[in-house]
């Protein structure tokens, strides 16, 4: 049912706003602000998502927990796709989302009403991970020698007639 309401919400929004801004200060500049939030929020979007995706590469190099950057991330596509959606309301909640303090207060906001269950990393987790999952029959390995054959070399053999070229 909200996503029925957001669905129909959003656009109505939207066409009210164009047509009262559109009203006070004319066709060609709404649309130009329309355009220049769209640019603006595509640089906005590339420089905080570069930002989000160096902090999430530090958490995994550090072995923490990279809920809050993949968070992050995932607001700033959110920003993105609202960005490029033409209209001031949705230009106003994308901008929303590339502030950090927003995006923050909404991480707050998510971990207080979601429950993780489990989240394991690094060498500790496999381990833990073998112990759930118990240890494996040394019957389902097969050890094998290979040697890899690379285009240039040719078989030291020839045809056996087997096979049609």
């Amino acid at each position: 049912m909200w996503l029925f309401l957001a669905f129909l919400a959003v656009p109505l929004i939207e066409i009210a706003l164009f047509i009262q801004i559109g009203g006070w200060i004319g066709l060609w500049p709404t649309l130009a602000i329309v355009v220049l939030t769209a640019a603006l929020g595509t640089m906005l979007v590339k420089s905080q998502g570069a930002l989000a995706l160096g902090q999430l590469r530090s958490s995994f190099s550090r072995l923490d927990d990279p809920t809050e950057p993949l968070a992050h991330g995932a607001m700033i596509l959110v920003a993105g796709a609202l960005l490029l959606t033409p209209g001031f309301f949705t230009d106003a909640l994308g901008f929303a989302f590339l502030m950090p303090p927003v995006r923050r207060s909404v991480f707050s906001y998510l971990k207080r009403h979601i429950k993780v269950q489990r989240f394991e990393m690094g060498e500790q987790a496999q381990t833990t991970h073998k112990q759930h999952q118990g240890d494996y029959d040394s019957g389902d390995v097969i050890e094998a020698d290979y040697q890899e054959v690379h285009p240039s070399k040719k078989p030291t053999h020839g045809d056996s007639g087997r096979t049609k070229h």
